[in-house]
């Protein structure tokens, strides 16, 4: 099964990122879509990152199990910090019957020559790529212009979406109505958990 990983915070998730799964799982083949979040980082401050099995909660309300989409806590059981080459190899080996594919902004594209082991992650995975307004791909670094022949990505033709966490973080901390910006039960969460409200 063809299985696209994206990874991010969600912190919160919103309807961009269920839009932007949407698109992959519809238009680019993916079979299903998995969501990683990424482990609480304790040099980050609780008001701006929610504990991590809040934010997976999160992610499972948004998803409403769809048999399409998964959350996943995978990161939060792996050594610290979390490497992508990392995750993908113990997936790879925890399930051999799915062939997964690395779904990323195309600002992680242009800065892919920094990540741990990127020329094996290349070789190895297909990377699906939607793409951000300030990100130019053209304008890559010249070792990874150098094994891009070799590589699988495709730069999809996904619709731009403009939505950030931190964008509806503060809206929410100055006490905006944001409630179409996220999933129904995920906006009943943020509320009765009084998640990103000042002073709480």
């Amino acid at each position: 099964m063809k299985t696209g990983l994206f990874f991010g915070s969600f912190n919160p998730i919103h309807i961009g990122h269920t839009a932007i799964a949407n698109y992959f799982v519809a238009f680019t083949g993916l079979q299903q879509v998995w969501f990683v979040v990424s482990p609480h980082n304790p040099l980050k401050e609780r008001a701006t990152l929610l504990p991590e099995y809040h934010r997976l909660e999160l992610v499972r309300l948004a998803l409403e199990d769809d048999p399409g989409y998964r959350a996943s806590n995978i990161e939060f059981r792996l050594p610290k910090p979390s490497y992508t080459i990392d995750t993908l190899a113990y997936l790879s080996e925890k399930y051999p019957e799915r062939e997964f594919v690395l779904i990323m902004g195309a600002d992680n594209l242009v800065t892919l020559h920094k990540w741990k082991n990127f020329e094996q992650l290349i070789r190895q995975y297909e990377i699906i790529v939607y793409p951000r307004k300030d990100s130019n791909t053209a304008d890559l670094h010249p070792s990874l212009k150098k094994i891009m022949p070799k590589a699988r990505i495709t730069v999809s033709q996904a619709p731009l979406i403009e939505i950030s966490s931190s964008f509806l973080r503060q809206a929410i901390g100055n006490g905006k109505d944001m409630r179409f910006f996220f999933r129904e039960p995920v906006w009943q969460y943020i509320r009765n958990m009084h998640f990103y409200e000042k002073g709480k």
